[in-house]
């Protein structure tokens, strides 16, 4: 049986990635609101570290992963490697003794505790007294409550994270009230504040990305490229021989390297590179989230009708966060680029026929589901390979990446 899930990043105060928490995202069969909370963290942990492989879907990074009293009371824990996994009270498991023992015992054990979506009540104290890690959810509680709470625990050794932080100014205040993980879209957004005329250096990034992305460059122009940078040559040269390629022999040459991939294949992968370069001052996952939104669109594109514009969707998850690598505007990025009018109208107005692959991969992805149901019907494709896709964007991104 398929069982879907989605990874969503959990980032320091430094906007480096520290972590990911998974969600349960239901099966053919059945939906996320079908399943009680016992099935859910059960698929979660089956399919993350006995089908899948952790070190696939995380990169061996802690996953933060929701515990029920059942599952907690069950010992389940116990079962995975403690580095790996961040043990998730949820807010409705009551702190009844049994279950603050348990978490004692975790913790003895080097298992890091968190309290999901956390609103104080003093009955709450056995709990906190034995977790690490508190979390805030900043649809659920305003600032001021917050940082009343935070007075209130401040008798605890405790961190402190921000869910759903979903723009730059709620990540300076957290970080102003002592938080030091946040999780939310917030670094998927130009930052307002600091949008101003792009830099020369980034300038001349954005021309030689318009200069790939043209139709009429030539498989000599690529070449010429790659053999001009010592940098692009070497990732060049370790992206083909990952694990993703399953190759028997080594590559060791550029020019055996784009021979295997064709010109196609090494345009695409100069196009990230680019876009890496173009993000250096921004949060890793930034780019790696644009790969994955990319690939999986790709995939998409393979199962309907766009089967023949999968090279122009793949751009599309790329593109779509450039405004925020460059913190200015998708208008002023357009204005440079060779795009035509399907991949503007997406980026610019989420309209036109590519526009439903790019948000059915970020509803998916931030578990929206009215907007997956909605897109899914607009492209005209079903649920039965979600997940295999986004398993196999997430792969992809590791092997461009590392």
């Amino acid at each position: 049986m398929d069982i879907f899930i989605a990874r969503q990043p959990i980032l320091n105060v430094h906007k480096r990635l520290f972590g990911y928490e998974l969600l349960y995202r239901g099966t053919k069969t059945s939906t996320l609101a079908s399943a009680s909370g016992n099935k859910a963290t059960t698929s979660v942990l089956s399919s993350a570290f006995l089908t899948e492989g952790i070190d696939k879907i995380s990169g061996s990074r802690p996953c933060f992963i929701n515990f029920t009293r059942e599952l907690l009371l069950q010992n389940l824990p116990f079962s995975f490697p403690k580095t790996l996994i961040v043990v998730e009270v949820l807010e409705d498991v009551p702190p009844t003794p049994d279950v603050v023992e348990i978490c004692r015992k975790l913790r003895s054990e080097g298992y890091t505790i968190a309290l999901d979506d956390f609103i104080y009540d003093s009955s709450l104290d056995p709990l906190i007294n034995v977790a690490d890690i508190i979390k805030f959810d900043l649809r659920l509680s305003s600032l001021d409550t917050i940082q009343k709470t935070l007075h209130k625990l401040s008798r605890y050794k405790l961190k402190y994270l921000a869910e759903k932080v979903e723009n730059h100014e709620e990540f300076i205040q957290t970080c102003k009230l002592g938080f030091s993980y946040f999780q939310g879209y917030f670094f998927c957004k130009p930052e307002r504040i600091k949008i101003k005329e792009v830099d020369s250096a980034k300038i001349n990034l954005v021309n030689l990305l318009a200069e790939v992305n043209r139709k009429t460059t030539s498989r000599k122009k690529l070449e010429k490229i790659i053999q001009g940078d010592v940098g692009l040559a070497y990732k060049l040269l370790r992206f083909i021989n990952s694990s993703y390629f399953y190759r028997l022999t080594k590559i060791e040459s550029v020019a055996h390297a784009i021979t295997y991939l064709g010109s196609r294949e090494i345009q695409r992968f100069i196009i990230m590179v680019l876009i890496s370069e173009l993000a250096t001052d921004k949060p890793e996952e930034l780019v790696r989230m644009a790969v994955v939104w990319a690939k999986m669109g790709e995939l998409l594109a393979r199962e309907t009708l766009l089967e023949d514009k999968e090279d122009e969707v793949f751009l599309l998850g790329l593109f779509s966060l450039l405004d925020a690598m460059l913190d200015t505007t998708m208008d002023s990025i357009c204005d440079r680029l060779s795009l035509g009018d399907h991949l503007k109208n997406a980026l610019l107005h989420q309209t036109g026929p590519y526009s439903p692959y790019l948000q059915l991969v970020v509803s998916y992805e931030k578990c929206d589901k009215p907007g997956c149901l909605a897109a899914m019907k607009e492209a005209g494709i079903g649920p039965e390979k979600l997940h295999q896709m986004y398993m196999d964007a997430i792969s992809f991104a590791e092997s461009v990446l590392g």
